[in-house]
């Protein structure tokens, strides 16, 4: 049995009492759902044996999950291994962390983080497949948390879904900081300040957002760290994780970012939104260590800050 694709527990003398299930679920932090499915699967090992989910366990007993996703080759997103094989070189994506579970990668301005439509291709899940089909493995990809298209930055992926529904908890229980540079529109009075107000869908536009009564809770964090004559450079936390959320608090405030023009700013320098995810940071739910990772600016964001600040 490979460590790699199973989790793996030794029962201690604490633990006298429980049973398989609640090992499974209180001391591996499997959810109910990642449970049904490895109960259907045969992914629940007892000492290497497949186990009744009510027998208790003793001390020294080793219980096992497998974490990695059993994916039949014809199942791999809009991919095949002929097409892996027929390409010399598949899009390049830096990758800025890897281990067994969790994966952060560098997503460039105008990709899409997953497909809308079934036979969409191209997006970051698509071609993280891509790549890693074509060294041998093959991986299902679980994004974490989004980046809209032509947001660039880093974005936090599962390998599988154990990992996913561990770090899936974690963000939404506020464990993963999430930080981003964005160039705005004209000069913040305050040098620090919160945004809290709630978005919701703008009816009049199928995919904009707008601050509304009755939307959802949105609360945004930020940091003026340079002003130019015409525009301010801030550093951008999240309290919440709703679609749009920097650009449409700060055109909500008078200060879209610099060329959104669906939230008012007129194109300029920046062909998109002038955001970026800049950094991630988080307590790893498996390895019980601290990941700080920051992602490098694109080259259309270095161009926009030396031309309207250095």
């Amino acid at each position: 049995m490979s460590r790699k694709n199973w989790m793996e527990y030794i029962v201690t003398e604490e633990d006298t009492g429980m049973n398989v299930e609640q090992i499974v679920r209180q001391k591996m932090n499997v959810s109910g759902r990642m449970m049904q499915r490895l109960t259907r699967s045969k992914g629940i090992l007892l000492n290497r044996k497949q186990p009744f989910l009510e027998r208790q366990v003793k001390t020294g007993d080793q219980i096992a999950v497998r974490v990695v996703d059993r994916q039949p080759l014809h199942d791999v997103p809009s991919t095949s291994v002929e097409r892996v094989i027929a390409q010399e070189n598949v899009t390049p994506i830096e990758i800025l962390y890897e281990d067994d579970h969790l994966l952060i990668v560098n997503k460039p301005a105008g990709m899409m983080v997953h497909p809308i439509k079934h036979e969409q291709s191209g997006t970051l899940v698509h071609i993280l497949a891509d790549l890693f089909l074509a060294k041998g493995q093959q991986v299902s990809f679980h994004p974490v948390h989004r980046l809209d298209k032509e947001t660039s930055g880093a974005i936090l992926v599962a390998k599988n879904s154990y990992g996913h529904q561990l770090a899936d908890r974690l963000l939404r229980e506020g464990g993963i900081h999430r930080e981003y540079l964005a160039v705005v529109n004209g000069l913040l009075a305050d040098d620090a300040g919160t945004i809290d107000a709630p978005i919701g869908r703008d009816s009049r536009h199928p995919t904009k957002r707008r601050v509304t009564t009755g939307g959802d809770h949105a609360v945004t964090h930020y940091e003026v760290t340079e002003r130019s004559a015409d525009m301010s450079l801030v550093r951008v936390w999240l309290e919440t994780g709703r679609t749009h959320q920097i650009r449409v608090h700060f055109g909500h405030i008078g200060h879209p970012l610099a060329g959104d023009t669906m939230y008012g700013a007129a194109r300029g320098l920046m062909r998109r939104q002038a955001l970026h995810a800049s950094s991630l940071r988080f307590a790893h739910p498996v390895l019980q260590e601290e990941i700080a990772v920051t992602a490098p600016l694109p080259t259309d964001m270095k161009r926009l800050i030396q031309a309207e600040f250095k």
